[in-house]
């Protein structure tokens, strides 16, 4: 029987990041309590938190314990050690259980598990030994990209393959990690869905969300992406069928690439995603509120856009700028996050502003002139 989890029931959640600090947000609006469980003290999350563990992600004690404490417990990134959470899983109710994580934070196995749920990728090999390695780039050819199969995000973890100069690189890489070697994708524009779905099996996608990234960091998300009904319509089947197929619980956004009138899946991430903090001010109900109905087994809300919204990631070096910016008659009506960061490290994720208009075009010049000296 599926559990119906009402407040002001305690929502354990593991980690204490700006995901958790939005989803805290969310249920304390709808009268719920919050546990976190993460290493470091008065992280963003615990800020606004009623319990704070703070024991490494691991720690099969600590874990134990928060699921003793909380009648349900979630998770706010994939980097969790699935291995940890699969050793406490009887201990209370954790209804995504270990299988996201697992998915998720290897990245030969998620593309596995995209192929064989029926979806398209870019062409892909494992490349666990210099034989492989070789094998797998006469066959995929350049460009190419090279990617440690676990950890790493924003870029981290990966390398550009153009042409065999870059051969010696890779293949000192190759030798220190496991690799997984992708082939290069010509894509017209990169878009994510956000859909989640709930105990109940109740399943709803967001609207297609159009983005750009900078330095292999998100840079600008956009809300509807600019992409024809058709595709639109098709991306978010795409989303509701795959974790469906996967048969996962809670949130899951689905990174893509658009090629002409083709999607590539790219990547998958079981949480609230970057490229989905736009919702909370332009749709009549957020990821993150979604996400937490999901996973109390309460009813999804059909997500639809109310304004048009493009969403700026605040990285460390962007903060004296927005400021600045935001303060002005110009940019004022720009809703502002900002994470609670002790600092404002460079190229660190410490905020975000979205700014909404009634009008498309008019957004887009907005948003233009905002960033025309927006700081590298």
């Amino acid at each position: 029987m599926t559990k119906i989890i009402l407040p002001p029931a305690t929502i354990g959640i593991i980690g204490g990041g700006q995901l958790g600090r939005m989803m805290a947000i969310s249920a304390r609006q709808m009268g719920y309590k919050i546990a976190v469980l993460e290493p470091g003290e008065d992280s963003p999350l615990a800020q606004i938190s009623d319990i704070e563990i703070n024991a490494a992600y691991d720690d099969e004690v600590a874990l134990a314990d928060l699921l003793a404490i909380c009648d349900v417990v979630t998770y706010e990134f994939e980097n969790i050690p699935y291995a940890a959470v699969q050793a406490v899983e009887n201990v209370g109710y954790i209804p995504q259980g270990h299988r996201p994580l697992m998915i998720a934070q290897n990245r030969l196995r998620e593309k596995d598990a995209i192929n064989e749920a029926g979806f398209n990728t870019a062409p892909y090999a494992d490349v666990s030994t210099e034989e492989k390695f070789r094998t797998a780039i006469s066959e995929i050819g350049y460009p190419a990209v090279l990617k440690t199969v676990s950890g790493g995000y924003d870029g981290k973890g990966q390398w550009s393959l153009k042409s065999d100069e870059d051969l010696l690189q890779a293949l000192a890489v190759v030798k220190e990690h496991h690799c997984i070697i992708e082939g290069f994708v010509p894509f017209d524009k990169e878009a994510s869905v956000i859909v989640a779905r709930s105990t109940t099996g109740e399943t709803r996608a967001f609207p297609v969300v159009e983005n750009v990234h900078f330095n292999s960091i998100l840079h600008t998300s956009t809300l509807p992406a600019n992409v024809d009904a058709v595709l639109a319509a098709k991306a978010q089947d795409l989303a509701e069928n795959l974790i469906e197929r996967l048969d996962l619980v809670g949130t899951l956004a689905i990174e893509m690439f658009v090629v002409g009138s083709e999607l590539l899946v790219n990547e998958l991430a079981p949480r609230p995603h970057n490229s989905g903090h736009l919702t909370i001010d332009c749709c009549n109900v957020s990821q993150f509120e979604q996400h937490i109905r999901a996973v109390c087994g309460l009813p999804l809300i059909e997500p639809e856009i109310l304004q048009p919204a493009t969403m700026v990631n605040l990285l460390g070096q962007h903060v004296d700028y927005a400021m600045e910016m935001w303060q002005t008659s110009a940019y004022a009506d720009g809703y502002l996050h900002m994470y609670g960061k002790e600092e404002n490290k460079r190229d660190r994720k410490v905020g975000h502003l979205t700014f909404l208009e009634k009008d498309a075009t008019a957004l887009k010049a907005k948003v233009a002139a905002f960033l025309t000296n927006f700081p590298k």
